[in-house]
């Protein structure tokens, strides 16, 4: 060692320069320190404040949660209300989102990550759409609903009114007529535009358990049949009708109305910058590596997408997909601009079927000054978070079963 080296001065032998070099550290573990109290306080507030929402709904709602409240339909009387209609509402809504957005919104990621263009227009045209999407996560979700409004209810009004459907599938048209023993005759009816069926002497009907009977007419001076079957199948001559349609499961018309579609075509629009976005996320996160070995052993890019691309970037995707569709179930405002508040009765039985949800019930109640339509509320609330929880189970398994490993 040279007498250089020796006699060179060293922070670490000389007792203020050590502390001086030594304080910058300590600064920074003290702010870390801080930072970390800071973060776990701020963590520690937002779960103790969640945890007193979620006590007070459960304290407010559990007792009114039976089975009264879960199969009967809403009711002006706080006692016989019940959420079935928009439980099942709600449940139609979903799936038909899902249905429509997951693969729309994979397929549009895959599109855009994995099949980039390579001419300049295309590019240009890529990166268009990149921003539209983006901007689009950033709507509020009313105005999704005025959007859809006019495209899916009344369809810019290129069929008609709303109210009025100009085209329909799997809807039979009847003249419904009571008697004076109060049995039910179904005359059917070729067209919904035909005037009302007036009382024939042996035209055809049905009775409501669909059985086939000629129509006996009365005269308005005559004497009613005593014969029960006989006067089961009477009318008089001066009986009116009243219109009704049956509906298959597959009824369709247009435009839309509004109807389970509409709202799952609007809600679409609102989660799928959502979807397409974390599925880019997801694809991206993806290593470039696996995608050059897989091309250089001769597969094609779409074989890549399907083998390798996808199966790695799936738990991402369905990640995602949980996030959208939390959302979805929660909003209300879009769904409001397309069905409204108004009384429901019955859960939908078509895709074309009157509707409502869950929110929508719930702030229905809850604006009411009734202390005990708070309490159903609250019970709503409740039912609300199982039927978030079951989907997002769903999904969690989804996305545990498809998972492949990168081997």
């Amino acid at each position: 060692m040279s007498e250089q080296e020796i006699t060179k001065p060293s922070v670490f032998t000389v007792p203020g320069r050590l502390e001086k070099a030594l304080r910058p550290v300590a600064g920074r573990h003290r702010k870390e320190r801080i930072f970390r109290i800071i973060c776990i306080a701020v963590s520690l507030s937002s779960m103790l404040l969640l945890a007193i929402i979620l006590i007070s709904i459960f304290y407010q709602g559990f007792a009114t949660l039976n089975s009264t409240f879960l199969s009967n339909p809403p009711s002006p009387t706080p006692s016989e209300a019940g959420f079935y209609p928009a439980i099942f509402g709600s449940i139609w809504l979903l799936s038909l989102v899902a249905f429509f957005s997951l693969p729309l919104g994979v397929a549009t990621a895959i599109l855009l990550e994995e099949f980039k263009p390579r001419h300049k227009a295309s590019k240009l045209f890529n990166s268009f759409i990149q921003a539209n999407i983006t901007n689009l996560a950033g709507v509020p979700s009313v105005v999704y609903g005025i959007v859809g409004l006019t495209a899916f209810v009344s369809m810019f009004q290129l069929f008609g009114n709303e109210g009025a459907p100009t085209f329909e599938w799997g809807a039979q048209y009847m003249d419904q007529f009571y008697n004076e023993t109060d049995q039910i005759l179904l005359v059917p009816v070729p067209d919904v535009e035909d005037p009302p069926t007036e009382p024939v002497s042996g035209m055809i009907a049905y009775r409501i358990d669909g059985k086939k009977v000629q129509v006996n007419i009365v005269g308005e001076d005559d004497v009613w049949p005593e014969d029960e079957v006989l006067a089961a199948r009477s009318l008089r001559d001066y009986d009116m009708s009243g219109r009704i349609s049956e509906r298959t499961w597959y009824y369709v018309r247009l435009p839309f109305g509004r109807g389970v579609l509409a709202g799952a075509l609007t809600l679409m629009l609102v989660i799928l910058p959502v979807v397409i976005i974390a599925s880019q996320e997801s694809l991206r996160a993806v290593p470039n590596s696996l995608r050059d070995a897989a091309l250089g052993l001769g597969a094609t890019r779409w074989q890549v997408v399907q083998k390798v691309t996808l199966p790695a970037a799936l738990p991402g995707i369905m990640t995602g997909a949980i996030l959208a569709m939390s959302r979805a179930i929660g909003e209300a405002a879009p769904l409001l601009m397309i069905a409204g508040i108004v009384f429901i009765s019955n859960a939908p039985s078509n895709i074309m079927d009157d509707f409502t949800v869950m929110p929508l019930q719930i702030y229905n109640w809850a604006q009411r000054p009734q202390e005990e339509f708070h309490a159903i509320a609250a019970s709503g609330i409740i039912v609300l978070l199982f039927v978030l929880l079951c989907f997002n189970g769903v999904a969690v398994f989804i996305r545990q079963k498809l998972q492949k490993p990168l081997s």
